[in-house]
């Protein structure tokens, strides 16, 4: 086994610097040091949900790989390299051979709380300064792109990137995000970016200056009967970012004909009322995460485009302050830790 260091919750929820082991090198392995990881609401959900289980979070990261297994013919040492939230699958199911293996039968690989296919461990995610990982599902990081900028897109921008490239948005595409946070913003970078007029969908209107920088052409107040009822059938595609419980009609209204909203934010149970979809035949989707192909697809987009998430950096050593203000929503618009002073 290979030691390094990280942050590891145990009894409760507060996360402690720890040692740590990783598996020794198998052929198709590599080792990266961990750079810059993404703290992601889902590694709150998983504090709080979890029995009291050991739980090393973090599955949006960029690093340099520093080691390689004898079979490894995609990266060489000193490589820029970024690992999202799955880092295993069957390989063999039919999401799997479609290039979907975040579809996978046999359920993926998590990066971290995940169960180890060859040796039953369970994974330990990326607050950490190293990570072992199968060459298959880490990808290099274009040079154009800030490392630590990048981390978020491993899971929050591939989350909002598959949606928005399987629904086909584009040139001549109405596109509406719901929500600008840490999905939200990218779903807006990546919608303008594809060329697509952009609106964002939000409770108040203070977002309106952030909404024009990120380049949203238009924001609607949701609490604006008004402006709701102008808006009435405008939208292609909504992705919908929202990440508590809440009514989806007024949001489907705000979709076309024929067209989609894509349910993001909240993975919970909804409750739809029919005539919200057969009033303009319009679909109900979901998504989650991305495919190898499109991940690879979506860091040459970001890096062709310029796209990377707004962060705020900071040191390892205040996760826990960063897990805090993130629960209150209080950070614009994902926090990055610098696994540096792990060193």
């Amino acid at each position: 086994m290979r030691t390094t260091v990280g942050w590891r919750a145990d009894a409760g929820d507060t996360l402690r610097r720890v040692p740590l082991e990783r598996r020794d090198l198998r052929a198709d392995d590599v080792a990266v040091r961990v750079d810059y990881c993404g703290v992601c609401h889902t590694d709150l959900h998983a504090l709080h949900g979890r029995d009291g289980r050991p739980l090393v979070p973090g599955h949006e990261f960029t690093g340099v790989v520093t080691e390689v297994g004898p079979g490894v013919t995609r990266f060489a040492a000193g490589d820029a390299v970024a690992v999202g939230n799955i880092v295993d699958s069957c390989g063999v199911c039919r999401m799997c051979l479609l290039g979907q293996e975040n579809f996978c039968y046999e359920f993926p690989t998590l990066t971290y709380d995940g169960t180890d296919r060859h040796d039953g461990s369970t994974t330990l995610g990326g607050y950490s300064r190293e990570y072992v990982v199968r060459e298959g599902f880490a990808y290099p990081l274009p040079s154009g792109l800030d490392p630590a900028a990048a981390a978020p897109l491993l899971c929050a921008g591939i989350t909002v990137w598959e949606p928005l490239r399987a629904l086909g948005v584009g040139p001549g595409t109405r596109v509406a995000v719901a929500g600008l946070g840490g999905l939200g913003h990218l779903a807006v970078k990546f919608a303008v970016a594809l060329g697509a007029e952009t609106t964002v969908v939000s409770r108040t209107p203070d977002k309106a200056e952030d909404a024009r920088r990120l380049g949203a052409h238009d924001l609607l107040v949701s609490t604006d009967e008004g402006q709701l009822a102008a808006a009435r059938d405008r939208f292609d595609v909504l992705i919908d970012t929202i990440a508590v419980e809440h009514d989806l009609g007024p949001y489907l209204r705000l979709v076309a004909m024929d067209g989609t909203l894509s349910q993001v934010g909240y993975l919970g149970g909804i409750a739809v009322e029919t005539m919200s979809l057969l009033a303009g035949r319009k679909k109900l989707s979901s998504a989650g995460s991305g495919g190898r192909a499109e991940t690879a697809a979506m860091l040459e987009f970001c890096a062709e485009h310029g796209v990377t998430a707004d962060i705020e950096l900071v040191p390892s050593s205040k996760v826990n302050e960063a897990l805090e203000r993130l629960s209150r929503n209080d950070v614009r618009y994902r926090f990055v830790l610098d696994l540096s002073d792990l060193s």
